[in-house]
């Protein structure tokens, strides 16, 4: 053997060694759970450190509290949560908070609950990786993010995240009513900055919206209305006493459009959602996710700037797979005036929708919901809820695939079956009103046309 050669071989064996040393030091030097009378006990005792959670099951009946800079927990041990009140574990006011590799869940019979599974509160660049949050059936979200800044999420696993609710809705003028519906979020992020949701699985097992669970739970039907109708509900609905957007919630939403910026989703898996992504925020980044078997498949508004949407496949969604619209939350600059403070305008545009492929639409689970509906559109432009709703402007549109599966002859009832497209158009576009779209630009796009043509109108250039 040469020297070089053998000078290489020896400082390969020590750098291993060395490497085995340091690891086997950290592992003694880690706190762990075993040793202390609980979690929080540990925690408690160890101030800024990362603590072990053993394999197993710990149940618990109060949260779990994480709250000193730099502190953590890791290892393949199983939370349960044991108080239906309570969430299971949150971190507040704390920096560089780590939590890797466990487990949380709801005891058996106590799954139904309002509380989140993980809530981070006013936290700076806390990173969450391969946690699993199983079974913690809440509209409140299995990981929610709030007031935080640069969070990290990271190929963690929410497993059956909605259950059977009501969404109450009389203290907005806009609708005025309650109604029972399916609800739940698996990643919510509400006025937070800097937030990267990557590699994540978002996926809903047993409530999906059939039939036999609509007739079961009277999804859609009022439980409660005001003596006025609200401002954006028809008189058709308002009589009859009943919605048709009974399953809500998102596998990820993106809140508070005024205070939430620069947030990436990459790579996400989505399966058997309501709304697949749900955004009312700036300066967005959606690229790379599957979004697979939700009625929406993602939908930006409410004063949703600078979103690129790039790369992502949008499969069986039967309302639409990409909508972008203002909505009610958006409104243009407002100087002060009294008490009330000035605030900046909260438009819709200046985003990107390129190299997407939307596919099998209108063979979802909820299908059967929207029928052959107009509304039924695989690429959607809206114009604002109400009349002061600044228009949705300046979108690039291209590169993008809008396939008709019918012309494959898919199996429809277990044979074979020429069918036509599910949509009436590949792209709508709502106009003729003074907020309807704007500046919008199609270039280089394959878009199979619908029943009645590619568009509702002739698409700009």
């Amino acid at each position: 053997m040469s020297a070089p050669t053998s000078l290489r071989a020896a400082v390969f064996v020590r750098c291993w060694c060395l490497l085995l040393a340091f690891l086997s030091g950290a592992g003694a030097q880690s706190p762990n759970v075993s040793e202390y009378a609980s979690i929080q006990a540990a925690l408690d005792a160890n101030p800024g450190r990362l603590v072990f959670l053993p394999a197993g099951d710990h149940e618990i009946t109060k949260k779990v509290v994480i709250n000193k800079d730099g502190s953590g927990l890791y290892g393949p041990g199983r939370i349960i949560q044991t108080n239906p009140d309570q969430p299971i574990l949150t971190v507040e006011n704390a920096a560089d908070v780590q939590l890797r590799d466990f487990t949380l869940t709801r005891a058996t019979g106590k799954i139904e609950i309002r509380s989140e599974g993980l809530f981070l509160h006013r936290c700076a660049d806390p990173t969450i990786e391969n946690v699993r949050v199983l079974n913690n059936r809440s509209p409140a979200g299995s990981i929610s993010v709030r007031e935080c800044k640069g969070a990290q999420i990271r190929g963690c696993r929410i497993e059956n995240y909605m259950t059977i609710s009501i969404d109450d809705r009389t203290a907005s003028e806009n609708y005025g009513y309650a109604f029972h519906c399916i609800d739940g979020s698996g990643i919510t992020v509400v006025e937070s900055e800097g937030t990267t949701v990557q590699n994540c699985r978002i996926i809903e097992r047993e409530l999906l919206p059939t039939p036999a669970l609509k007739d079961q739970h009277q999804l859609g039907v009022f439980t409660q209305k005001n003596p006025q109708k609200g401002a954006l509900i028809s008189q058709e609905v308002w009589d009859a006493g009943f919605v048709t957007n009974w399953h809500q919630g998102s596998a990820i939403v993106v809140s508070s459009p005024r205070r939430n910026w620069r947030t990436q989703l990459l790579g996400n898996h989505i399966e058997n959602a309501a709304q697949g992504i749900d955004l009312h925020c700036d300066q967005v980044i959606v690229a790379h996710n599957i979004v697979h078997n939700a009625f929406i498949g993602m939908k930006a508004m409410h004063g949703s700037r600078n979103v690129l949407i790039t790369g992502n496949q949008f499969i069986k969604n039967d309302l639409w797979a990409i909508g972008l619209m203002p909505g009610a939350g958006s409104g243009p600059a407002r100087a002060a005036e009294g008490s009330t403070p000035a605030q900046e305008p909260n438009t819709d545009g200046g985003s990107i929708i390129a190299q997407n492929i939307i596919s099998d639409f209108g063979y979802g689970n909820a299908a059967w919901i929207w029928g052959k509906s107009a509304s039924c559109n695989p690429l959607r432009f809206d114009r604002g809820q109400k009349p002061e709703n600044p228009p949705l402007s300046d979108v690039l549109i291209q590169g993008n695939i809008i396939y008709d599966t019918g012309r494959d002859d898919p199996l429809i009832d277990g044979q074979p079956k020429r069918e036509p497209p599910r949509y009436q158009w590949a792209v709508r576009i709502e106009a003729n009103s003074g907020n309807s779209p704007r500046g919008l630009h199609f270039s280089n796009n394959l878009f199979h046309a619908g029943t009645q043509g590619v568009s509702n109108v002739e698409l700009p250039p």
